[in-house]
């Protein structure tokens, strides 16, 4: 079944919304509050995804492998600093199950994003979809597991930040 109540919808929104923001505002501490602890993050091109290859740009296992991603980020990379913007689809809910841990809901939405560098124009970073595995906790629905899969082999050099 594929149906959620309106509260559950305008609350898987607000956590595409909510994630965009924090991504588009370099707010990164807040980044990891949207996934469980268990929870995975993955950057993945179209090619392999469609062949059922495991092959990631980036693979995150856990809430402290994003976090120390986000270190990373803050501390340790060096690299031409930019802007970026997330133009994020409506979700498409696939599935809702009730399980012994709670609700879990899977879903999908297109993404873009646009990277603006401090001097420069702006130019399309990423563009692809979102395959997410999204849990009721009690802090409200987080990320069990978010697949990014991007459409182009032809990708920046570095990507920085969070897709």
């Amino acid at each position: 079944m594929n149906m959620v109540d309106f509260k559950t919808y305008y609350e898987l929104l607000s956590l595409y919304s909510d994630y965009a923001m924090v991504c588009d505002s370099s707010d990164w501490e807040k980044w990891p509050d949207f996934f469980v602890d268990d929870g995975t993050y993955r950057l993945q091109p179209r090619e392999n995804f469609d062949q059922g290859l495991p092959l990631c740009l980036l693979a995150l296992e856990s809430k402290n492998m994003i976090r120390d991603r986000v270190y990373g980020v803050k501390e340790t990379l060096y690299h031409d600093p930019y802007y970026q913007r997330h133009i994020v689809g409506t979700p498409r809910v696939l599935s809702v199950e009730q399980g012994a841990d709670g609700e879990r809901i899977r879903s999908e939405a297109n993404y873009v994003v646009i990277r603006t560098k401090f001097d420069g124009e702006s130019t399309v970073l990423s563009v692809g979809w979102y395959h997410d595995l999204i849990v009721r906790t009690s802090g409200g629905l987080k990320f069990q597991s978010r697949l990014c899969v991007y459409d182009s082999e032809m990708i920046a050099n570095s990507i920085i930040y969070p897709i």
